[in-house]
């Protein structure tokens, strides 16, 4: 709020005294202003005007270059650190200004104290806030633990993809990390469990995991670009993924497939694929960035840049403060920022282990003889910087060719799903688990759906589709397409 003219102050006086304005006359009463702007961080936020009488007549005062440094050390004394917007509103006809602060709400920063107090502000009424107040704002701090555990009491269960929780569940049985009895449990019982539902209402955390066409989320957003060269000056391609983690996970592991070389070795009665930087080292990073990033902020997202030279992974969010650059790099500790969203990735088995995302992000850059990825934090950022040499099939060429045209498929996804079918015969769930991907409605639309169409792949019970035992192979096309 740009409060820069004497109409706006008058606007506002019009309001009286309430619980987020209020009226000093002179900065005499600095320090009872400061604890009342204290008062509107711990609120919804507000205004302080000096220059102002209590009645709302307005006298304004002298403001001199004391004044200011008063002001500015006054502010300095807020803790945490925070923004306060300072106008000096000129009176016509006077030498004489109306001083005004303002502060917006910033529930996720708070408690916030002036010298050492906290205050808090009830009708037109300032006073010090009392200690289990105080402790209730405390630990919901921390920016994404506390955003993560809110309540959002217009999130519904129903607006939660059902097929999501019950195929993060049958991960967990699959690694042995949820009882089997799991399956036989309700929903509401499954999300209780997760501590998504509380007293019969779901949590934001609910909402990033799981959420269907849910609204209010902007920040369940990836960002994906495939530049041309290796500045962001043009591009090939520039997608924009809504979406719960597990969906937004599969969509940035198809990018990757379809705009990183593909190449294979023979590994005994196996083909290996391998892209020009390891499967295994993105996922890792995706897994890390949904995981551990800040979500509090809506204009924030996840974003995969892809150059010629390197892949950028950026995600918001900050190192912990005292963990040096060294430790995380070696063996540590796992202490995530979002506990709640991390204990279910690592129960569905997404999130492999703890505290081991950055070793094997190195341990795989590593395995296949590129450069050591390269982890960055600043202003609230943090991004990852996988190097890698591309192998060009023609000029100006965004990828290396993985298939002959005469075979060219609509998707990449389709090349990456006939790669690890070979000449068996897979459910969906094994050729989900081959492709490490956990989101079956998006497999099933992006994967196997446009496969079967292209006639590449075709189920061995076309008679019942939906046959319990039902299971796919390639077709001749498809085989061909392999052979070459």
């Amino acid at each position: 709020m740009n409060i820069d003219n004497l109409n706006i102050v008058k606007e506002l006086i019009s309001e009286k005294e309430n619980g987020r304005v209020e009226f000093k006359e002179t900065t005499g009463q600095l320090e009872r202003g400061m604890e009342t702007l204290c008062a509107f961080l711990n609120g919804k936020g507000g205004t302080v005007m000096f220059g102002v009488t209590d009645k709302g007549k307005i006298i304004g005062q002298d403001v001199s270059d004391k004044t200011k440094r008063e002001i500015a050390e006054a502010i300095n004394r807020l803790e945490p650190i925070t923004a306060v917007q300072i106008s000096y509103v000129p009176i016509p006809d006077s030498e004489k200004k109306v001083i005004v602060f303002h502060v917006d709400e910033s529930d996720l920063d708070r408690p916030f104290c002036y010298k050492g107090r906290a205050y808090r502000r009830t009708e037109s009424v300032t006073s010090v806030m009392p200690q289990d107040v105080y402790n209730q704002l405390l630990m919901q701090r921390g920016g994404n633990y506390g955003w993560e555990a809110m309540v959002n009491p217009e999130l519904q269960i129903e607006n939660l993809d059902e097929k999501a929780i019950m195929g993060a569940v049958r991960g967990g049985i699959r690694g042995g990390r949820l009882p089997e009895t799991t399956m036989t449990e309700d929903i509401p019982t499954i999300l209780e469990k997760m501590d998504l539902l509380h007293n019969g209402k779901l949590n934001n955390a609910a909402a990033v995991l799981f959420g269907h066409k849910c609204y209010g989320y902007p920040q369940c957003l990836l960002r994906m670009a495939r530049f041309k060269g290796t500045t962001k000056e043009e591009f090939w391609d520039n997608q924009r993924i809504q979406g719960n983690i597990f969906e937004l996970l599969d969509a940035a592991m198809a990018f990757f497939f379809k705009h990183l070389s593909l190449s294979g070795k023979i590994e005994g009665l196996h083909r290996e694929e391998e892209l020009s930087v390891p499967y295994k080292a993105l996922r890792e990073c995706c897994i890390n960035a949904y995981a551990h990033r800040s979500y509090h902020h809506p204009g924030s997202s996840v974003s995969i840049a892809i150059y010629d030279d390197r892949i950028e992974v950026t995600n918001s969010g900050t190192f912990p403060p005292d963990m040096s650059m060294e430790r995380l790099l070696s063996f540590h500790d796992s202490r995530p920022h979002n506990p709640i969203i991390a204990n279910v990735l690592y129960k569905s088995t997404v999130l492999e282990s703890w505290g081991r995302g950055i070793k094997l992000m190195i341990d795989e850059c590593r395995r296949v003889g590129i450069p050591d990825p390269e982890f960055h934090a600043d202003s609230g950022f943090i991004w990852v910087t996988f190097r890698y040499t591309r192998v060009v099939a023609g000029k100006d060429h965004p990828s290396t060719t993985q298939v002959p045209p005469k075979y060219h498929p609509s998707t990449a996804q389709v090349e990456s799903l006939i790669a690890i079918m070979g000449e068996d015969i897979y459910s969906v769930t094994e050729m989900m688990e081959r492709l490490q991907l956990n989101n079956r409605r998006y497999f099933t639309k992006e994967y196997l759906k446009v496969a079967i169409t292209e006639g590449l792949v075709e189920p061995i019970y076309p008679e019942s589709p939906k046959h319990p035992k039902q299971k796919y192979r390639l077709t001749d096309k498809g085989k061909g397409l392999l052979q070459q």
